[in-house]
């Protein structure tokens, strides 16, 4: 299963909305499944941890380092390529999507080149779109 980086980021914040309904998540699928992230997913979480949120207070640069090598050593990662690329191009052809959407395209065409079709997030109404081919669970 591909962990989207919000259900990270509100597993991470004790006061996040979501938080423990994100913990919960990954601790019942870490039992049975394969949890996977991407370098992307990384940089994402590195980028919204290092800002304020009205939940959460920004990070320093080396505490979310800290964090995102946590993240790195108890996941697998997807790594990105000329597959994916080929990927993110066919799926540019068969669905709607445009400016920071390109992102969330490039997830799916991440997990679909290394067989994963589940998706776990709280971001359906973007990811919704590739319903087609990816199964979305909310935590």
């Amino acid at each position: 299963m591909f962990v989207d980086t919000n259900v990270l980021v509100h597993a991470l914040a004790p006061t996040a909305p979501g938080h423990g309904m994100a913990r919960a998540a990954l601790e019942a699928h870490a039992e049975s499944d394969r949890l996977c992230i991407s370098r992307q997913v990384l940089r994402e979480f590195l980028a919204v941890i290092t800002r304020p949120q009205l939940w959460m207070q920004a990070r320093t640069p080396s505490e979310a380092a800290d964090a995102a090598i946590v993240l790195a050593n108890e996941f697998e990662i997807l790594e990105d390529g000329t597959a994916v690329w080929d990927q993110l191009i066919d799926l540019s052809r068969r669905f709607a999507f445009g400016g920071r959407q390109v992102h969330d395209a490039n997830i799916v065409a991440t997990m679909l080149v290394h067989g994963e079709r589940r998706l776990l997030t709280f971001n359906t109404a973007d990811f919704g779109r590739f319903a087609a081919v990816i199964e979305l669970l909310v935590p």
